[in-house]
């Protein structure tokens, strides 16, 4: 999905993830990350946003929670939208300051006392339990929590696992039972999600479901609630917040833009974020009817992947579907001029904390001083010296 827009805007990124591999220094199933692109795409969301009068909550699970990475970003946007306890976890030992948390995975009770008292921005709640649970334990902190009223998505937006929230003609009750929990106060609204790129042009529309969050708002606004937030995740890139200014949002949550991989960028080389990521693994073995198979570990399915470069050959080799019942061991490609060893480089849209891989930090591509700086895990903690081929030394 992503192969040609990489080698067209960062082919130093191809090229030497291509000999980390080569020389040992990676493994197979390594997502290879551009430290200098991922913090001027935060940089210039950070501006962006600025200009249109929009606070950003970086999002972090598409690359892996990573900490080196998460530092960075947080230099230009402090704030995160953690999808669930254990990212808030790791992204607030990093050093980045809890925004919103809750919103896709609503916070586990036993979890909240301790990520309550870091006292983020705003809570997301689904449904008048989890506000009630929220306004109890910021009781016990002594404060008052400001909450986001997660708004149920319209049908046919909703992303399969991703369901809940109040629907929007039940929300008149739900706002006069939480403006009764004297921990909790209604701050505002939010859905997913907001913004979608349409199949085939990339090009970014606001879904029914951003109509729904509006009118959410403006319920919630004729009850009497003032200074309400309305934050719009999907699609955050510097495309599309004029988009959210003028719809009324007042946050955004970007993900992929920070790494140059929405779908948006996929199809358009004029957008300002770099592609900031490559997969690297090697063909393990040949089928005998001549089709590579190559190591898996982090294949999403949502990708988009399409074809796989081996750079000894130059060949562009298209990667097979797989099914659902798949376990991610191989990936096949057609057939074509690659052998057991050869290193494949591949770019496609991906959600790195569900996968296995492993995630290196580089930077100084631009400089043409490329370094390795570090190596982790699929869920940013760092690899034990040797752990990742030859270690953390470069090649």
């Amino acid at each position: 999905m992503f192969l040609d827009a990489v080698l067209a805007r960062n082919p130093q990124l191809v090229d030497y993830a291509a000999e980390l591999h080569r020389t040992g220094v990676v493994e197979p199933d390594t997502y290879v990350m551009d430290l200098d692109a991922v913090e001027a795409s935060a940089a210039l969301l950070a501006s962006e946003a600025g200009r249109w009068g929009l606070r950003l909550w970086f999002v972090a699970k598409q690359f892996g929670r990573n900490p080196a990475l998460v530092r960075a970003i947080a230099r230009h946007l402090p704030r995160f939208a953690a999808i669930d306890a254990r990212e808030a976890r790791a992204l607030h030992a990093a050093g980045a300051r809890p925004g919103n948390v809750g919103h896709l995975m609503q916070v586990p009770r036993q979890a909240l006392l301790g990520i309550l008292a870091w006292r983020p921005e705003v809570v997301t709640v689904f449904d008048v339990a989890n506000a009630r649970t929220v306004s109890k334990t910021a009781q016990q902190l002594g404060y008052v929590q400001d909450v986001l009223v997660r708004v149920e998505g319209a049908p046919g937006t909703v992303h399969p696992g991703q369901e809940g929230g109040v629907p929007l003609d039940r929300l008149e009750g739900f706002a006069a039972e939480a403006e009764q929990l004297p921990g909790i106060r209604l701050a505002g609204v939010t859905g997913f999600p907001c913004i979608q790129c349409e199949p085939g042009s990339g090009q970014p529309r606001p879904t029914a479901t951003f109509e729904l969050v509006r009118q959410a708002r403006a319920l919630l606004a004729a009850r009497g609630h003032t200074d309400l937030k309305l934050s719009a995740p999907g699609v955050t890139c510097a495309a599309t917040l004029p988009m959210l200014a003028e719809l009324g949002a007042t946050h955004g949550e970007p993900g992929h833009a920070l790494t140059g991989t929405t779908p948006l960028h996929a199809v358009d080389g004029e957008q300002p974020e770099r592609p900031a990521y490559v997969y690297v693994t090697e063909v393990a073995h040949t089928l005998a009817d001549g089709r590579p198979a190559l190591h898996g570990g982090g294949f999403y399915r949502r990708s988009g992947v399409e074809t796989a470069l081996i750079p000894r050959t130059g060949a562009r080799l298209a990667v097979q579907r797989a099914t659902a019942e798949n376990i991610d061991y191989y990936r096949l490609l057609a057939p074509g001029d690659a052998r057991p060893g050869d290193t494949a480089v591949l770019a496609f849209r991906t959600q790195i904390f569900v996968t296995r891989s492993n995630v290196a930090v580089v930077s100084g591509l631009t400089t043409g001083r490329p370094r390795l700086t570090g190596h982790y895990d699929a869920l940013g903690r760092p690899l034990a010296e040797g752990a990742a081929g030859k270690g953390a030394g470069g090649p």
